[in-house]
């Protein structure tokens, strides 16, 4: 296991208490699972993930990872419609361990207020929940 001083945080993202990770991509965010997530969950073998049209609420369960360890609930990072998910981690769920933050990556989503990716915690803010821990 990894010190939390070792953890891959990129800057550019935005970060929830339930270690997701989300970013802007034109009028879109990209969200997945943090490194912290992935290394504590251990080797994903599944990723459930939602139908594309479903809309939910900031915070609210769209899917699941599964691993050898545990099933890990999945929550939004912001409000709004599922318009991707990520079809290759139907046969290489493994990808989210090898690289979080890119080919790993889960959904897309229609953010139903734009603006909102703002309130998510910043690399210096995540950092330290995660020393918390």
């Amino acid at each position: 296991m990894r010190s939390v001083d070792e953890l891959v945080l990129p800057e550019a993202l935005g970060y929830t208490e339930n270690h997701e990770w989300a970013r802007k991509d034109g009028s879109e965010v990209v969200a997945g699972i943090t490194d912290y997530a992935q290394e504590e969950l251990g080797d994903i073998v599944y990723a459930e993930l939602p139908e594309i049209g479903q809309s939910f609420e900031k915070g609210a369960e769209f899917g699941t990872v599964e691993s050898v360890k545990a099933v890990a609930e999945l929550y939004m990072p912001v409000a709004g419609e599922i318009t991707g998910i990520n079809q290759e981690l139907e046969n290489r769920p493994d990808l989210v361990n090898e690289d979080p933050y890119g080919r790993g990556w889960l959904v897309t989503i229609k953010p139903a207020d734009p603006g909102e990716i703002q309130s998510l915690m910043d690399k210096t803010a995540y950092y330290e929940l995660l020393k918390g821990l």
